[in-house]
C-alpha cells in the first residue's frame, strides 16, 4: 500500500493497481476502492451539478484502474444515439453505438480492454461510464468495481435531483405566501420545471376563464431558442369534450406520429394535444419549432378547472413516468397558488375600480371650478352677441374677438371632459402598447387649468420618441392620475410640478417632482401602505394601488421627500425584450 493520504483528497494510483486490473481484485484493492468511494460520496454529498459528479466519477475510474482513457456517454430522452461527454483525453474515439446498446440493455460483445457501468437518472438508464486501457484485460471483479462507482454516482445525482425538487417547491410556496405578482409566479414555476425535467422545447401555463369556455396563455418559457414568447394572451376555445378531459385530473402524455398526436393510453385524449399544438406549421412534416412530445397537466381545485400546464419537447418519446411523477407532485401546489392569486387579483381589481371612481369624483370636483369659469365667460358673450344683432349694433371685429374667446372657453371644457371620459372608458384589462408621452399629455390636459389657477407652474420633459410600454392603459392612467393629484394637493400655495422621463438600461424612468409641503420622515416608510394617509379627506389607497400596478409590471417606485421642500417620485417601467433572431 502507498502512503495514506488525508480523507478529503482521493488518493492517487497505488503501486499494485496494474496487477489488480489484469487479474483479480485483491482484498487490499477492494478496501482501497471502498475508501475512495467513501471520500467520493462525502465530497459530493451536497453537489447539485450532475456534470460535476460525472467529472469526479471519470477521474475516480481513471485513478483507481490506472487506465489511460475514460468518458461519459449520455443518452438523451427521445434520442437513439449516445452523446459522448467528458472524454479523457478529449480526442479519444468511442463507439457511440456500443455505448448506447449497453445502456438499452442489448447483448453486445464488450472488448476486454473496455469496462462499462450504467448510471441511472429520471427513473431510467441515463448515462454510461466507460474506462479503457489498451494493455488491460479487465476481469469480472474489475467490472463490478466500476459498477460500484456508477452506483455511487447514481445515488449522488438522484440525491441532487431530489434536493432540487424540494427547493423548487419551496420557492413556489414562498412566492405564493408573499403574494407576488401572478406573472412572477408563473415563470418561477416554468423555470423550476425546466431545471427538473430538462424539456428542450417549451413550457406553457394556460388559465381558464370563469365560464370554462376559453384557455388563455399567460406564461410561456421557450427553451429551443433565446426569444421572448410572442404568443402571450393567445386564447383557445375550450370545447366541452376537452373540458371533460381536464376534469379527470390526469397527466396526459402524447407523442407525435406523422401529422397527428397519439396519447399514451389510447383514451381518446389526443384532442387536448391538438388544441395545445399552436406551433404546428401546417406542413406534412413538423417544423423545427414544432413539438413532438407533450405532457398536459390539468390544474384543478375543489372549485373546478383553473387551467392547464403544458410541457413540450422536440423529439418523440422524450418524456416518461419520471416526468409525469414530477408534474403530478407540483399540480396541487400550483393549482392552489393560482387560485389564491386569482382571488387576490379579483380583490385588487375591485379596490382599483373603487379607487378609480373615487379619483374621478375628486377630479370632477377639482375641475368643476375651471369648467364653471369657462362657461361663465361664454354666457355673457353669447348674450351680448344676441343683443347686438337685435339692436343693430353688431360689430364684426368685436364679434370675432368674442367668438375667439368663446372658442377658447369651449376648448377648455372639451379638453377637460374629453380627458375625464377617456379615463372613465379605458377599463380594458388587456395589455397593449402604451405611449407614456401621450398619457402624460392627456393627464396634464385635465389638470392644467386647476394647476395654473393655484399658481403651480408645469415643466414637462418627456421625449415623444420613447418606446412604448406593454401595459394596461387604464393602469398607467390611474398611476399618473394618482401621482399628479398628490403633487397638486401638496402645493396649496403654488409651486413647480416637474414631470420628466427618459430611457436608460432597458427601462423607462418617470420622475414626478413637486415643491410642496413634503412628507415627514416618520411618515415616509408608511405612505405606500393601504389606508395610510396624511390628507384630511384621503383614503390612503392611491400609492398602494400604484405599487400594486407596478408589481404586476415588474416596475419599481422610489419616493424621496423633505418637509417644506417637496417630494420626488421615481418610477421605473420595464421595456419588452427585443426578440432574438
Amino acid at each position: 500500500m502507498g502512503k495514506r493520504r488525508s480523507h478529503g483528497t482521493p488518493p492517487g494510483p497505488l503501486p499494485h493497481t496494474r496487477s489488480k486490473v489484469l487479474g483479480a481484485i485483491t482484498p487490499d484493492a477492494e478496501f482501497d476502492l471502498l475508501r475512495r468511494l467513501a471520500s467520493f460520496t462525502a465530497q459530493l454529498r451536497d453537489a447539485r451539478d450532475a456534470e460535476k459528479i460525472l467529472t469526479s466519477a471519470v477521474k475516480l475510474g481513471l485513478d483507481f484502474f490506472a487506465a489511460s482513457e475514460a468518458c461519459i456517454g449520455v443518452l438523451r430522452p427521445g434520442r437513439s444515439d449516445v452523446e459522448v461527454q467528458l472524454s479523457t483525453p478529449p480526442e479519444s474515439p468511442w463507439d457511440a453505438e456500443l455505448l448506447g446498446g449497453f445502456l438499452r440493455g442489448q447483448k453486445l460483445p464488450v472488448p476486454s480492454e473496455l469496462m462499462l457501468a450504467r448510471i441511472r437518472r429520471y427513473g431510467r438508464m441515463w448515462a454510461v461510464l466507460a474506462v479503457r486501457d489498451p494493455s488491460a484485460n479487465f476481469r469480472w471483479d474489475a467490472r463490478q468495481a466500476l459498477s460500484s462507482i456508477g452506483n455511487a454516482a447514481t445515488q449522488l445525482i438522484e440525491r441532487g435531483d431530489a434536493e432540487r425538487i424540494r427547493q423548487v417547491r419551496a420557492r413556489i410556496d414562498e412566492k405564493s405566501l408573499n403574494q407576488i405578482g401572478s406573472k412572477d409566479l408563473f415563470y418561477q414555476t416554468l423555470h423550476g420545471l425546466r431545471s427538473l425535467i430538462g424539456y428542450d422545447h417549451s413550457a406553457a401555463l394556460f388559465t381558464c376563464d370563469d365560464e370554462r369556455t376559453t384557455l388563455e396563455l399567460v406564461g410561456e418559457q421557450i427553451a429551443w431558442r433565446k426569444a421572448k414568447s410572442q404568443k402571450i394572451g393567445l386564447k383557445l376555445k375550450l370545447a366541452p369534450p376537452v373540458l371533460n378531459l381536464l376534469k379527470g385530473e390526469v397527466v396526459y402524455g402524447f407523442d407525435r406520429e406523422g401529422r397527428h398526436w397519439s396519447d399514451w393510453t389510447d383514451s381518446g385524449a389526443s384532442a387536448l394535444a391538438e388544441l395545445l399544438d399552436y406551433n404546428w406549421d401546417g406542413l406534412m412534416l413538423p417544423s423545427s419549432t414544432a413539438e413532438s412530445a407533450m405532457l398536459c397537466a390539468p390544474l384543478v381545485t375543489r372549485h373546478g378547472v383553473l387551467g392547464v400546464l403544458k410541457v413540450a419537447a422536440v423529439h418523440p418519446r422524450t418524456f416518461g413516468p419520471y416526468e409525469v411523477e414530477i408534474l403530478s407532485q407540483f399540480l396541487p401546489q400550483v393549482a392552489v397558488a393560482l387560485e389564491n392569486i386569482r382571488r387576490t387579483e379579483t380583490l385588487e381589481m375591485r379596490v382599483r375600480a373603487a379607487e378609480r371612481k373615487q379619483a374621478m369624483a375628486d377630479l370632477a370636483r377639482g375641475v368643476s371650478h375651471d369648467v364653471n369659469n369657462a362657461l361663465g365667460a361664454v354666457l355673457p358673450l353669447v348674450q351680448q352677441l344676441r343683443d347686438d344683432l337685435a339692436t343693430g349694433a353688431f360689430d364684426p371685429r368685436v364679434a370675432t374677438e368674442d367668438l375667439e374667446q368663446i372658442e377658447r372657453s369651449l376648448q377648455i371644457c372639451r379638453r377637460i371632459f374629453g380627458g375625464m371620459l377617456g379615463f372613465a372608458r379605458s377599463g380594458a384589462r388587456n395589455p397593449s402598447e402604451v405611449y407614456l408621452a401621450h398619457e402624460i399629455d392627456a393627464i396634464l390636459g385635465v389638470f392644467r387649468e386647476g394647476l395654473q389657477r393655484r399658481g403651480i407652474e408645469i415643466a414637462v420633459d418627456v421625449p415623444k420618441g420613447l418606446p412604448p410600454l406593454v401595459a394596461i392603459q387604464a393602469d398607467i392612467e390611474q398611476l399618473l392620475l394618482n401621482l399628479v393629484s398628490n403633487a397638486r394637493d401638496a402645493m396649496q400655495r403654488g409651486g413647480l410640478l416637474n414631470v420628466r422621463a427618459d430611457k436608460q438600461d432597458g427601462r423607462i424612468e418617470l420622475v414626478v417632482a413637486d415643491t410642496g409641503c413634503g412628507i415627514a420622515p416618520a411618515d415616509l416608510p408608511k405612505i405606500q401602505e393601504p389606508f395610510f394617509t396624511t390628507k384630511p379627506t384621503g383614503n390612503g389607497l392611491g400609492l398602494s394601488i400604484c405599487r400594486s400596478i407596478l408589481s404586476q409590471m415588474r416596475g419599481r417606485m422610489h419616493i424621496e421627500s423633505k418637509v417644506d421642500q417637496g417630494t420626488t417620485v421615481r418610477v421605473t417601467f420595464p421595456l419588452p425584450e427585443e426578440p432574438v433572431a
